[in-house]
């Protein structure tokens, strides 16, 4: 790796800037000598009023914004390795995308401010390494500098392994803020679109896990089209919603690849699945409410998703008192089913500690956890009732 010491001004780096909210790839400057934002990049994060103005107002008080890095290719432009962020704000500003505070505590965009305090922004110095090496080097070397400040996040650090244009056109659909499909997408799925979370749910779900991802790139890195990624996607989003016409908060986020693939070849009724969901998510003794869309598609057999609530202790306190007065009246046990057993436990009084609270109605069946649908049962009638 061959690196020299370059200064640019701030003027000569916004010179012929070009920035569109919706490109993926194409931030250029240095009168486009230099590619802001290459395809390997994240997206641009900085656009919060705050991380972008800290920018400006550290040019306007002189102080170092850090280390540039530019990568030199063959045809001799440039792009940015490391400080695209920093870059693209001061050319976000100095091009009228964003406002600053002056020292009147007024709001001013870049056109706004006294000239020689567009000049002091225009005419600050940055310090830039020149990088040249091999692409797999240059690689290694932004995955090592990007170590510190904002954390890479692993799908970020994936599109600069296999950046090409795949990649590409995968952030341009899934990375790109603007997408009108974003708000049905993110109904279901709980990302960041700017951080390439959208990229790396869509690219979870066709390759079939998070592990399999970098071979899925790797395997489409020079593919023209991403219409695989997008078709799946779109299928488990369109049957996700087709299936349950209700969207509720605790839907989003859900392992839906997963459950598209388990359970999408079956058959289902929207309003009865509606009706259900609803009356499972009125009932206050589940615990886990992100449970119940798997509990109603695998024909709600499994009732540990849902981690429903047990009995209080004071209830079961209140039905043993109760349970054991009238058995010793009837001479028979405080458990219901050895009483009406011919063991030599039918007439057997179990401590409280000796026995379980049961649903008299299995809850997995509708019965409520509530005192008047709860018996106290020795634990091996109750462990052998399971959910009868």
């Amino acid at each position: 790796m061959k690196t020299t010491l370059k200064h640019y001004t701030v003027r000569e780096i916004c010179d012929g800037f070009v920035y569109n909210e919706a490109e993926a790839k194409g931030l250029f400057g240095l009168s486009g000598q230099l590619t802001i934002q290459p395809e390997y990049q994240r997206s641009y994060i900085y656009a919060d009023g705050k991380k972008d103005v800290a920018v400006i107002t550290s040019l306007l008080k002189g102080y170092p914004l850090g280390l540039l890095y530019f990568t030199k290719l063959p045809d001799g432009s440039l792009e940015v390795l490391d400080g695209q962020q920093r870059i693209t704000s001061f050319g976000r500003f100095v091009t009228g995308k964003f406002v600053i505070k002056d020292d009147r505590n007024l709001e001013q965009f870049f056109i706004g401010l006294s000239k020689d305090q567009q000049n002091k922004i225009l005419d600050s110095t940055v310090l830039v390494y020149l990088c040249e090496g091999s692409e797999s080097e240059i690689k290694q070397w932004f995955q090592t500098i990007n170590m510190i400040g904002v954390e890479l996040t692993p799908q970020e650090i994936l599109n600069a392994v296999y950046s090409g244009p795949f990649v590409t056109l995968g952030k341009a659909e899934f990375a790109n803020t603007g997408n009108a499909n974003n708000q049905k997408w993110l109904a279901y799925v709980s990302a960041r679109v700017n951080r390439q979370e959208l990229w790396e749910r869509a690219l979870e779900w066709v390759a079939g896990g998070k592990s399999s991802i970098g071979a899925y790139l790797s395997q489409h890195r020079m593919d023209k089209n991403i219409n695989e990624v997008k078709s799946y996607f779109t299928s488990v989003i369109d049957w996700v919603s087709a299936v349950f016409t209700d969207v509720e908060d605790e839907m989003c986020g859900l392992e839906w690849g997963r459950l598209y693939e388990t359970y999408h070849s079956k058959s289902y009724n929207p309003k009865k699945v509606s009706e259900r969901v609803q009356a499972l998510y009125a009932d206050v003794f589940i615990k886990n409410p992100k449970g119940i869309w798997e509990y109603v598609l695998g024909g709600e057999k499994n009732p540990s998703l849902l981690d429903v609530r047990l009995f209080q202790d004071d209830v079961k306190k209140t039905v043993y008192a109760k349970q054991t007065n009238e058995a010793k009246t009837k001479e028979v046990s405080n458990c219901p089913l050895c009483a009406m057993s011919k063991d030599a436990n039918k007439s057997k009084i179990y401590k409280l500690e000796e026995m379980d609270a049961d649903h008299v109605e299995a809850w997995s069946k509708g019965g409520s956890t509530t005192p008047e649908n709860c018996r106290m049962l020795c634990r091996t009638h109750n462990r052998a009732r399971g959910n009868r």
